[in-house]
């Protein structure tokens, strides 16, 4: 099953459970969404809950926060997270906001999703990671998908959910195909928001990373074992905000290295917070090595294709620190 398949799927469940659920946002409706993730949802569904809008960011996303304050529970897609800041005071100042504003009384259920990160060759202004930037907002929950998994568990558990949740998809994730088990197709399938997932065992260095960047992280590790027999344990966030401490300590506690990988700027990253994390739990205590971050180069993304793949993790770059913080030669 590919990434798009599973966020539609997920979305026609949500859809058939619960009438309440809508979906907004540009080009979703005629066009079967930019990325083809609402396919078929108008014709099965109508233009009451599969909704086009003109290209106003802040217009529909006001629309959708009202309608959750409403008693609705609106889908908000926006064609890529770089158009959110359109409408970030929605979703910062409104819905993140309202019910602890109201004294818990006026919940906001609504979900935003879309495309998050670099995908190809769209330069700077289509670039960006988001995932620092509302993961530092009280009130939301953010969640990453990585793979098939992620997106149908994660994207229904915030449907469900009673708060707002930001869903960072991945363009360049859409088209990849996941095996799934028989539970992951069951429309009762949901993950749960703040548990992260270890997606290869390891006892030597824990690589945390979550979206794309996991699967650099998982050739990293495989060209680590062959080359190096260095054994590496990899963890999939898959939720931001509330970020899994546990699982984050007790993977320190069991190989005492810890390496972060992200597709977002340095300063201020989901990287830095899994510093912090280690330096201030029992995590601190089990480390041999200071922590190293891998990240974006600290500038705009490049629009030329080749500064574009350097300014990004990969494999070799994972691979070369992971040496570093165990003391390998370079």
């Amino acid at each position: 099953m590919t990434v798009r398949e599973a966020l539609n799927v997920a979305l026609e469940e949500e859809f058939i459970r619960d009438e309440r659920v809508f979906l907004i946002g540009e080009e979703v409706a005629q066009y079967n969404g930019a990325y083809k993730v609402s396919k078929g949802l108008l014709d099965k569904f109508g233009s009451k809950r599969v909704i086009d809008t003109p290209i106003t960011e802040a217009g529909f996303a006001g629309l959708a926060v009202g309608a959750a304050l409403s008693g609705l529970r609106p889908i908000c897609e926006f064609m890529t997270f770089n158009f959110s800041m359109q409408a970030i005071d929605h979703v910062v100042n409104s819905a993140a906001k309202i019910l602890y504003m109201s004294g818990g009384t006026i919940p906001c259920p609504i979900v935003f999703r879309g495309p998050n990160g670099a995908a190809a060759g769209v330069a700077a202004q289509h670039s960006q990671d988001y995932s620092a930037w509302y993961g530092a907002i009280p009130g939301l929950k953010v969640v990453s998908p990585w793979d098939s998994e992620d997106a149908k568990g994660l994207l229904k558990a915030a449907i469900r959910d009673p708060n707002p949740v930001v869903v960072l998809e991945n363009e360049l994730q859409y088209g990849l195909s996941f095996p799934v088990s028989q539970e992951v197709l069951s429309k009762d399938f949901v993950l749960p928001i703040g548990k992260a997932k270890i997606v290869r065992e390891g006892k030597d260095v824990t690589i945390i990373s979550h979206s794309r960047s996991v699967n650099f992280c998982l050739e990293a590790a495989e060209k680590l074992h062959s080359e190096e027999g260095i054994s590496s344990e990899v963890i999939n966030l898959r939720s931001i905000r509330p970020l899994d401490v546990d699982a984050i300590v007790n993977s320190v506690k069991k190989t005492n290295h810890l390496v972060t990988v992200e597709a977002g700027f340095p300063q201020f990253g989901v990287g830095s917070e899994i510093c912090a994390i280690a330096m201030e739990t029992e995590a601190f205590d089990y480390l041999d090595a200071p922590v190293e971050r891998v990240t974006c180069a600290d500038i705009p993304t490049p629009y030329a294709e080749n500064l574009e793949k350097l300014s990004s993790p990969n494999t070799d770059i994972i691979s070369k620190v992971v040496k570093r913080t165990l003391y390998k030669k370079r």
